[in-house]
Protein backbone atom coordinates (compact mmCIF):
# COMPACT_ATOMS: atom_id res chain seq x y z
CA UNK A 1 0.00 0.00 0.00
CA UNK A 2 1.38 3.26 -1.14
CA UNK A 3 1.42 6.43 0.99
CA UNK A 4 -1.20 8.37 -0.34
CA UNK A 5 -3.58 4.76 0.14
CA UNK A 6 -2.43 5.12 3.67
CA UNK A 7 -3.45 8.60 4.34
CA UNK A 8 -6.99 7.72 3.09
CA UNK A 9 -7.31 4.62 4.97
CA UNK A 10 -6.26 6.38 8.27
CA UNK A 11 -8.65 9.21 7.28
CA UNK A 12 -11.43 6.84 6.97
CA UNK A 13 -10.66 4.93 10.15
CA UNK A 14 -10.48 8.02 12.02
CA UNK A 15 -14.15 9.03 10.62
CA UNK A 16 -15.58 5.61 10.53
CA UNK A 17 -15.05 4.68 13.98
CA UNK A 18 -16.60 7.47 15.60
CA UNK A 19 -20.01 6.89 13.59
CA UNK A 20 -20.16 2.96 14.33
CA UNK A 21 -19.54 4.45 17.89
CA UNK A 22 -22.32 6.91 17.76
CA UNK A 23 -24.66 4.78 15.91
CA UNK A 24 -24.20 2.02 18.54
CA UNK A 25 -24.40 4.62 21.40
CA UNK A 26 -27.54 5.65 19.72
CA UNK A 27 -29.56 2.49 19.19
CA UNK A 28 -28.39 1.44 22.80
CA UNK A 29 -30.15 4.71 24.57
CA UNK A 30 -33.03 3.92 22.22
CA UNK A 31 -33.29 0.30 23.47
CA UNK A 32 -33.14 1.49 27.27
CA UNK A 33 -35.27 4.83 26.69
CA UNK A 34 -38.66 3.30 27.84
CA UNK A 35 -39.19 1.96 30.88
CA UNK A 36 -41.94 -0.93 30.63
CA UNK A 37 -45.65 -0.27 32.00
CA UNK A 38 -46.37 -3.28 33.80
CA UNK A 39 -49.70 -2.23 35.66
CA UNK A 40 -51.96 0.48 34.77
CA UNK A 41 -54.41 2.23 37.38
CA UNK A 42 -52.68 1.02 40.70
CA UNK A 43 -54.39 2.26 43.91
CA UNK A 44 -53.77 5.61 45.24
CA UNK A 45 -52.80 5.98 48.88
CA UNK A 46 -54.22 9.71 49.27
CA UNK A 47 -57.10 8.63 51.03
CA UNK A 48 -55.26 7.26 53.99
CA UNK A 49 -53.70 8.56 57.33
CA UNK A 50 -50.01 9.81 57.01
CA UNK A 51 -47.42 12.48 58.91
CA UNK A 52 -48.33 15.45 55.23
CA UNK A 53 -50.78 14.97 52.07
CA UNK A 54 -48.99 12.42 50.65
CA UNK A 55 -50.17 10.68 47.09
CA UNK A 56 -48.72 8.67 43.97
CA UNK A 57 -50.21 10.81 41.95
CA UNK A 58 -48.14 13.99 39.97
CA UNK A 59 -45.20 12.13 42.05
CA UNK A 60 -42.54 9.92 40.99
CA UNK A 61 -42.71 7.17 43.78
CA UNK A 62 -40.73 4.32 45.20
CA UNK A 63 -43.04 2.38 47.18
CA UNK A 64 -42.04 0.01 50.12
CA UNK A 65 -44.37 -2.37 52.40
CA UNK A 66 -42.55 -2.27 55.19
CA UNK A 67 -45.10 -4.65 57.69
CA UNK A 68 -45.32 -4.23 61.32
CA UNK A 69 -41.92 -6.07 62.12
CA UNK A 70 -39.60 -3.03 62.32
CA UNK A 71 -36.63 -4.94 62.98
CA UNK A 72 -37.38 -7.15 60.32
CA UNK A 73 -37.41 -4.01 57.97
CA UNK A 74 -33.82 -2.45 58.93
CA UNK A 75 -32.27 -3.66 56.51
CA UNK A 76 -34.21 -2.90 53.74
CA UNK A 77 -35.06 0.45 55.13
CA UNK A 78 -31.19 0.79 55.67
CA UNK A 79 -30.16 -0.13 51.91
CA UNK A 80 -33.09 1.63 50.54
CA UNK A 81 -32.00 4.72 52.17
CA UNK A 82 -28.24 5.02 51.29
CA UNK A 83 -28.61 3.55 47.96
CA UNK A 84 -31.94 5.21 46.71
CA UNK A 85 -33.06 8.18 48.58
CA UNK A 86 -29.44 9.86 48.91
CA UNK A 87 -28.90 9.31 44.92
CA UNK A 88 -32.45 11.05 44.00
CA UNK A 89 -33.19 13.32 47.00
CA UNK A 90 -32.92 16.45 45.65
CA UNK A 91 -35.02 15.15 42.08
CA UNK A 92 -38.13 17.20 41.08
CA UNK A 93 -41.22 14.42 42.03
CA UNK A 94 -39.54 12.14 43.82
CA UNK A 95 -40.49 10.20 47.01
CA UNK A 96 -40.09 7.05 48.89
CA UNK A 97 -43.44 6.12 50.28
CA UNK A 98 -43.10 4.11 53.34
CA UNK A 99 -46.90 1.80 53.96
CA UNK A 100 -47.24 0.55 57.60
CA UNK A 101 -50.01 -0.76 59.23
CA UNK A 102 -51.79 1.95 61.31
CA UNK A 103 -50.85 0.11 64.64
CA UNK A 104 -46.88 1.30 63.76
CA UNK A 105 -47.43 5.03 64.15
CA UNK A 106 -45.35 4.99 67.59
CA UNK A 107 -42.87 2.90 66.19
CA UNK A 108 -42.61 4.60 62.89
CA UNK A 109 -41.96 8.50 64.96
CA UNK A 110 -39.00 6.98 66.60
CA UNK A 111 -37.60 5.55 63.61
CA UNK A 112 -38.38 9.11 61.70
CA UNK A 113 -36.22 10.62 64.62
CA UNK A 114 -33.46 8.16 64.50
CA UNK A 115 -33.35 8.82 60.56
CA UNK A 116 -33.17 12.53 60.98
CA UNK A 117 -30.19 12.33 63.28
CA UNK A 118 -27.93 11.08 60.50
CA UNK A 119 -29.35 12.75 57.41
CA UNK A 120 -32.38 14.79 56.01
CA UNK A 121 -35.45 12.47 55.35
CA UNK A 122 -37.67 14.87 54.32
CA UNK A 123 -38.50 13.16 50.75
CA UNK A 124 -39.60 10.24 52.49
CA UNK A 125 -43.48 9.60 53.07
CA UNK A 126 -45.31 7.68 56.26
CA UNK A 127 -48.54 6.01 54.99
CA UNK A 128 -50.58 4.47 57.96
CA UNK A 129 -53.34 2.12 56.74
CA UNK A 130 -55.12 -0.79 58.13
CA UNK A 131 -54.28 -4.31 57.10
CA UNK A 132 -57.34 -4.76 54.26
CA UNK A 133 -56.39 -1.22 52.88
CA UNK A 134 -52.66 -2.32 52.71
CA UNK A 135 -53.57 -5.53 50.97
CA UNK A 136 -55.54 -4.06 48.51
CA UNK A 137 -52.98 -1.10 47.67
CA UNK A 138 -50.35 -4.52 47.41
CA UNK A 139 -53.00 -6.59 45.19
CA UNK A 140 -53.40 -3.58 43.02
CA UNK A 141 -49.95 -3.49 42.20
CA UNK A 142 -50.48 -6.93 39.93
CA UNK A 143 -47.42 -8.74 40.96
CA UNK A 144 -46.68 -12.19 41.04
CA UNK A 145 -45.14 -11.41 45.26
CA UNK A 146 -47.79 -11.75 47.78
CA UNK A 147 -47.36 -9.94 51.76
CA UNK A 148 -45.91 -12.22 54.17
CA UNK A 149 -47.80 -12.01 57.49
CA UNK A 150 -46.64 -9.29 58.61
CA UNK A 151 -47.56 -7.34 55.85
CA UNK A 152 -44.03 -7.24 54.72
CA UNK A 153 -42.36 -7.36 51.41
CA UNK A 154 -38.72 -7.41 50.51
CA UNK A 155 -39.10 -5.90 47.22
CA UNK A 156 -39.57 -2.36 46.63
CA UNK A 157 -41.84 -0.94 43.31
CA UNK A 158 -41.98 2.07 40.93
CA UNK A 159 -44.92 3.93 40.24
CA UNK A 160 -45.00 6.99 38.06
CA UNK A 161 -46.99 9.86 37.66
CA UNK A 162 -49.77 8.16 36.54
CA UNK A 163 -50.37 5.56 38.56
CA UNK A 164 -48.64 3.07 36.31
CA UNK A 165 -46.05 0.89 38.19
CA UNK A 166 -42.94 0.09 35.60
CA UNK A 167 -40.22 -2.46 35.72
CA UNK A 168 -38.81 -4.77 33.53
CA UNK A 169 -39.74 -7.21 30.55
CA UNK A 170 -36.68 -8.57 29.56
CA UNK A 171 -34.81 -9.06 33.08
CA UNK A 172 -32.48 -12.17 32.76
CA UNK A 173 -33.11 -12.79 36.64
CA UNK A 174 -37.01 -12.58 36.83
CA UNK A 175 -39.12 -15.63 35.89
CA UNK A 176 -40.36 -15.07 32.58
CA UNK A 177 -38.58 -11.99 31.77
CA UNK A 178 -40.82 -9.45 33.69
CA UNK A 179 -39.31 -7.85 36.53
CA UNK A 180 -41.76 -6.04 38.87
CA UNK A 181 -40.19 -5.25 42.31
CA UNK A 182 -36.40 -4.59 43.12
CA UNK A 183 -34.75 -6.39 45.73
CA UNK A 184 -34.40 -4.31 48.76
CA UNK A 185 -31.88 -6.72 50.89
CA UNK A 186 -29.90 -6.65 48.02
CA UNK A 187 -27.48 -3.53 47.36
CA UNK A 188 -26.62 -5.21 44.15
CA UNK A 189 -29.70 -4.87 42.44
CA UNK A 190 -30.70 -1.76 43.86
CA UNK A 191 -27.43 -0.36 42.61
CA UNK A 192 -27.16 -2.05 39.16
CA UNK A 193 -30.98 -2.52 38.80
CA UNK A 194 -33.24 -0.18 40.23
CA UNK A 195 -30.95 3.21 39.98
CA UNK A 196 -30.34 2.65 36.11
CA UNK A 197 -34.21 2.37 35.55
CA UNK A 198 -34.82 5.61 37.80
CA UNK A 199 -32.60 6.82 35.71
CA UNK A 200 -34.52 6.01 32.26
CA UNK A 201 -37.84 7.32 33.88
CA UNK A 202 -35.90 10.53 34.69
CA UNK A 203 -34.80 10.72 31.01
CA UNK A 204 -38.35 9.85 29.47
CA UNK A 205 -39.74 12.70 31.92
CA UNK A 206 -36.64 14.77 30.40
CA UNK A 207 -36.93 14.54 26.74
CA UNK A 208 -41.21 14.76 27.52
CA UNK A 209 -40.08 18.39 29.09
CA UNK A 210 -38.58 19.15 26.15
CA UNK A 211 -41.18 18.33 23.36
CA UNK A 212 -43.64 19.87 25.91
CA UNK A 213 -41.03 23.09 25.18
CA UNK A 214 -40.65 22.93 21.95
CA UNK A 215 -44.16 22.57 21.30
CA UNK A 216 -45.04 25.71 22.89
CA UNK A 217 -42.99 27.73 21.36
CA UNK A 218 -44.07 26.71 17.74
CA UNK A 219 -47.31 27.73 18.71
CA UNK A 220 -46.29 31.43 19.87
CA UNK A 221 -44.71 31.48 16.24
Amino acid sequence: MNNKNKKVAVLAALFLIPLVFYIFLSKGIYHHSNLPILTTEVHDVNRFVSEEETAFKDHFNIVAFFGNDLEKATTSIFNLHETIYKSYEDKKWFQIVAIFPTSMKAEVALLKKEMEKYSNAKGWRFVFAEPQQIKAIFKSFQTPFTLDSNLFSKFVYIIDKKLRLRGRKDDDDSKGGKLFGYDMQSVAVLKNKMKDDIDIIYYQYKKSAEKARRQAKNKLQ
